[in-house]
């Protein structure tokens, strides 16, 4: 007999899961609760489940930030992602954290009660990964294979979202300012941005900056809380970096 874990803030979609994993082929001893990332960590250590089914929109921590702690401890832990999101910020989020040995789905709250519960028993009794298509379209864009971001596109992209100097940049990613004005200029071309419509005088109409950071908002590349992620990565490697020149 086993213990599964659900992790979701929102208490109907907790009882839904529950009838889920009720209607499963799992062999199933005990389900527990989590409402937000922190205490997900927590029950984790406590409980030993065998698989969890995790929001990623959550308080606290995020379902991501959850994840990557509990993967920490046991990489091979089994995770189905269930969520209202295909943004590209979630799926290069998780595809960033996930271990070699891991086993897990991404799963669209869109599903059909019967695709959600075949597809935790594919991950947690047949240790298969189950990505939804339009996830998978997602993650095949994000690795370069059609027009996507390539790694280090994204990189500056959220760079600037955080409003970083070419400088600032150039610092953080030790490059030099030519590779990383190469790199906006990738960005650029990858976002349409090439041929800026100018006003009259010719004078650009818009900022390739800024412009970029709305196309990637609205294309939901980035969201509010991928820009949250890398704001809090930069000044945790700041406070790293003035504690290492101060030893």
């Amino acid at each position: 007999m086993s213990t599964y874990l659900i992790v979701e803030d929102d208490a109907l979609h907790r009882n839904f899961l529950r009838e889920v994993i009720s209607l499963s082929d799992l062999v199933c001893s005990q389900v527990v609760e989590a409402c937000d990332g922190e205490e997900a960590i927590r029950l984790v250590q406590l409980h030993e489940p065998k698989g969890i089914i995790m929001d990623l929109q959550m308080p606290k921590k995020t379902g991501v930030q959850a994840a990557k702690a509990i993967w920490a401890d046991n990489p091979a832990m089994p995770i189905v992602f269930w969520s209202n999101y295909a943004d590209e910020a979630y799926v290069r989020g998780i595809t960033k954290i996930v271990p070699a040995s891991a086993t897990y789905g991404y799963i669209l709250k869109t599903s059909s009660k019967e695709r959600l519960c075949r597809s935790i028993q594919c991950v947690f009794l047949e240790g298969q990964s189950i990505i939804d298509r339009e996830i998978r379209g997602v993650q095949q864009r994000s690795h370069g294979r059609t027009d996507g971001l390539s790694d280090v596109e994204y990189e500056v992209l959220l760079d600037i979202a955080i409003g970083l100097t070419d400088q600032a940049i150039a610092n953080r990613r030790n490059i030099s300012l030519r590779s990383v004005q190469g790199r906006l200029q990738q960005l650029y071309a990858k976002l349409g941005l090439v041929e800026m419509p100018t006003l009259e005088g010719h004078t650009a109409e818009y900022n390739s900056r800024a412009r970029s950071i709305a196309l990637a908002l609205m294309s939901r590349l980035i969201n509010g809380k991928s820009i949250e992620t890398a704001e809090a990565e930069y000044v945790s490697a700041l406070k790293l970096r003035s504690i290492e020149k101060r030893d």
